[in-house]
């Protein structure tokens, strides 16, 4: 469906990733965006991202049939109360946060005081770049985009929220905001604590820098979203630290589990070890890409 004003708040990786996807499919009359500094305005409207920047919440929300919100998730309480007030009545105001269940408590009611509807969603797309320097029009291509429902939500807001991701080439899946976390404290948060670990622990200034230089491709693949926003992530990790504390733990005792199978030089456990890793990921492989030809 067409949009008339898209508004997005937070205009970096994924709110510019957007405002590209509905500017190059034709998807909305307008397209704002709010940037921190009047010094990006200009650069942020010549990149294309938007059709206008502004740094002025108000002049921003007025009028949007949609907002969206692309922050760290712990800026997103304060954001929504410094826009209510200048939400239209039946606005409908979504967000691309990697945590639903906090969120969306906060958000559901600030948004309908103020006459709109909140209705979470997180589209499952990324990178560790940062900006909108790195936004892509077709970030969302055959992606999914999780849309997360509650037992107030406002049918027809939800199909507004559903219809502006499959707009921009997503999948969308519905979840309850708890079912969300939980699933994404294992398939998201867990490997960027990994990543993350891997590398303070390997790159630590501790060891010989020597080392350094021995780290190749395996090593930075595997700690690519190493380099994510650190605030981004922090807030991510502490607001869902249940979800993801019993992830972590499930994980430890794995690893615990292959480090006596080491010491126990138990050559079949070691084996199975890494037989099950490739079994598992090349079976999610193998339906991922038949998914994404389908």
């Amino acid at each position: 469906m067409p949009f008339r004003k898209v508004t997005v708040l937070g205009v970096g990786l994924l709110g510019g990733s957007l405002g590209l996807a509905l500017r190059s499919r034709g998807l909305a009359t307008e397209v704002w965006g709010v940037v921190r500094q009047d010094r990006v305005i200009a650069e942020a409207e010549a990149a294309g991202v938007v059709d206008r920047a502004t740094t002025q919440l108000a002049e921003a929300v007025r009028d949007a049939d949609v907002v969206v919100l692309c922050l760290p998730v712990g800026a997103m309480p304060a954001m929504a109360e410094a826009i209510r007030d200048h939400l239209k009545p039946g606005a409908v105001v979504t967000d691309v946060g990697s945590v639903k269940e906090s969120v969306v408590t906060r958000l559901e009611p600030i948004i309908e005081a103020a006459g709109g509807w909140f209705v979470g969603s997180h589209p499952m797309a990324g990178s560790e770049k940062t900006g909108f320097g790195a936004a892509r029009a077709d970030l969302f291509d055959r992606a999914v985009c999780v849309v997360t429902p509650t037992s107030r939500s406002y049918a027809p807001a939800v199909a507004v929220v559903e219809d502006l991701w499959r707009s921009v080439g997503s999948t969308v899946l519905s979840l309850s905001p708890s079912q969300h976390d939980e699933l994404v404290s294992r398939a998201s948060h867990l490997p960027h604590v990994l990543a993350a670990g891997l590398v303070n622990y390997v790159l630590s200034p501790a060891h010989a820098p020597t080392g350094n230089r021995l780290c190749a491709t395996g090593f930075r693949d595997t700690t690519r979203i190493a380099s994510s926003s650190p605030e981004l992530w922090r807030d991510i990790a502490l607001a869902n630290r249940q979800h993801l504390g019993r992830a972590l733990g499930v994980l430890i005792a794995d690893l615990e589990e292959f480090q006596r199978a080491l010491q126990d030089q138990d050559t079949r456990a070691v084996g199975d070890f890494f037989e099950t890793a490739k079994r598992r990921r090349d079976a999610w492989l193998t339906a991922l890409n038949t998914a994404t030809t389908d």
